[in-house]
């Protein structure tokens, strides 16, 4: 087995490890500290790792240096989740370590490796051990100290995988939460999965399963939908990835806006932002040469892939149907204006509360649901202001929000770090523009979101204890943030029960009900608050949310 490591076996590492994970999605899913149907760690590792093979199923011939870059840009543009967002620099500071290396030796692979843990652990601001980070660096530090010269690479990834065990076994021992659960640490899990996937591939192993760049999820395409007698309508969808050049164009004076005037000359449904020196590009447009030809007078491609829209849309797309009012409305872009505000919510009647109190752009998204970077990206073009405020609503997400913010050089994005519904519906119930002060607003919003709880109630969906609190499956547990409160067989007893231990001393409750949620449910609980607690106001909201049963805002 070869003891360097070249760009074709850097790709087959990398492909395997997806399809291990992959494989073993629902078992990270489920190592989940709270008993509740979010888990969706795996979920989000994968897909972050997806954008990173997608990329590279266009990086024919690349050296192992250009590899790791064009993996870890797909990567750091689909990172979700905070296990995403953290294995997504991961493989960003394994890629500058590896920059400019046609192979890479063992030597070289340990510290690219070491870098990729010292981004992760950076991209963190205040990392806890007996996670994933540590899980990574007690890998590579191990694997380090025992590396000796004539090592391949398939005996250093075993050893390497081999600590990797061993330090998620003892991530219960450091997070008292997890000892609690009873469960290791999900995103370390996550990355056992994927080097298992390198090891499997190093020793000739058949991982179980093919993965593409579809993985499966997109229908084939009916070339019966254009043939030698049909008229082009819908034009070409066409996504680029452009390494900017510095005998082509000056770096420093590449404008994105200029850039993005240009494609409107061409196309529509545009979005073009710049990280570091590679421009991302996407645009639905007739004449796809001239976004290459234009495209190539600043730089290079990494990947280009354009789709007849025609097939790429057969299923959804009514050819004679003509655009609304409200679709053309979408394809002009907002005037610069100086402040947005941006969201997080998922369910029409939250969505559209958020709207109410003021927000420019709701992305969609939440529990299961964690929107990626390239989502958080595409509403900073949307929303097209100097300053854009960001509220993600969920712990789970702000990591993606500021990384996405990181990467968008066309305005000043400010990610507040609203960590529930209440916190953000808080935040933008009194957001004010008048002081035309971008610091002033920014703390304002974040004054907004004190003494604001967020309570919430669903089904377990496994027996264990928390807090305190024994929870058996199938339960409806209420609980606040991290801390289980109630856990019996009846929804409505403990949506009650969760309302009596939060509400004590509180001035207003709103209530956002459930997808689930049936009339008399609503009526029940409306009935309890004006009996129980009368002297607080109390607010009525059909969320139409998914996972929480009743989401309570309590002030």
């Amino acid at each position: 087995m070869e003891m360097e490591i070249g760009g074709e076996v850097f790709k087959r590492l990398v492909f395997g490890g997806a399809a291990n994970l992959h494989l073993n999605i629902k078992e990270v899913n489920e190592l989940n500290v709270f008993p509740i149907p979010d888990g969706d760690t795996g979920e989000n590792m994968y897909l972050t790792l997806k954008g990173g093979v997608d990329a590279l199923q266009g990086a024919e011939d690349a050296s192992v240096g250009e590899a790791a870059q064009t993996l870890a840009q797909g990567m750091l543009l689909n990172a979700r989740g905070n296990s995403g967002v953290i294995l997504s620099q991961l493989f960003y500071g394994l890629g500058k370590g590896l920059a400019g290396l046609g192979k890479a030796d063992l030597p070289q692979l340990i510290s690219a490796l070491k870098n990729g843990v010292k981004c992760a652990y950076g991209a963190v601001a205040e990392p806890v051990e007996g996670t994933m980070l540590t899980v990574a660096r007690e890998a590579v530090d191990y694997a380090a100290a025992q590396y000796d010269e004539g090592m391949t690479a398939a005996e250093f990834f075993d050893v390497y995988l081999s600590e990797m065990k061993k330090s998620l076994e003892k991530t219960p021992d450091l997070l008292a939460a997890l000892k609690e659960a009873g469960v290791i640490d999900s995103g370390g899990a996550g990355l056992v999965y994927l080097f298992e996937g390198f090891c499997k591939v190093l020793a000739g192993e058949e991982i179980g399963e093919e993965l593409s760049a579809t993985d499966g999820t997109k229908k084939a395409l009916d070339f019966s939908k254009f043939n030698e007698d049909s008229e082009m309508k819908f034009g070409y969808c066409t996504e680029l990835l452009l390494q900017l050049q510095r005998s082509k164009t000056d770096l420093d004076a590449f404008s994105v806006s200029a850039l993005i005037e240009f494609l409107s000359t061409v196309g529509d449904s545009i979005v073009a932002f710049r990280t570091g020196h590679v421009v991302k590009i996407h645009v639905h447009t007739m004449t796809p040469w001239k976004v290459l030809a234009h495209g190539q007078e600043f730089g290079e491609f990494l990947t280009v892939k354009i789709e007849n829209m025609t097939l790429q849309h057969n299923e959804t797309v009514q050819p004679e149907k003509k655009s609304t009012l409200a679709e053309m409305q979408k394809k002009i872009k907002r005037a610069r204006r100086k402040f947005a505000a941006i969201t997080v919510a998922s369910g029409e009647g939250l969505v559209n509360t958020f709207k109410e109190l003021g927000a420019d752009y709701v992305v969609s998204g939440g529990q299961t649901n964690n929107p990626s970077a390239e989502d958080f990206i595409a509403a900073f073009d949307e929303v097209n202001a100097d300053y854009i405020f960001v509220l993600p609503n969920n712990s789970n997400i702000i990591l993606a929000a500021e990384q996405a913010a990181k990467m968008y050089a066309e305005s000043s994005v400010r990610v507040i770090e609203s960590k529930s519904i209440g916190e953000g519906y808080a935040a933008l119930s009194m957001l004010d523009f008048s002081s035309d002060d971008a610091d002033e607003i920014e703390a304002q919003l974040q004054e907004n979101m004190q003494d604001v709880l967020t309570a919430m109630v669903t089904r377990a969906v496994r027996t264990t204890t928390v807090n305190g609190v024994d929870v058996k499956k199938d339960d409806y547990i209420g609980f606040t943030a991290h801390c289980m409160r109630v856990s019996v067989p009846s929804k409505i007893d403990a949506a009650r029960m969760l309302v009596d231990e939060v509400a004590d001393g509180k001035e207003f409750v709103i209530a956002a009900y459930g997808k689930d949620a049936t009339d008399e449910e609503r009526e029940a609980f409306s009935a309890y608050m004006s009996e129980k607690h009368p002297r607080v106001e109390f607010y009525e909201i059909d969320g139409g949310q998914e996972v929480y049963d009743f989401l309570l805002i309590v002030q």
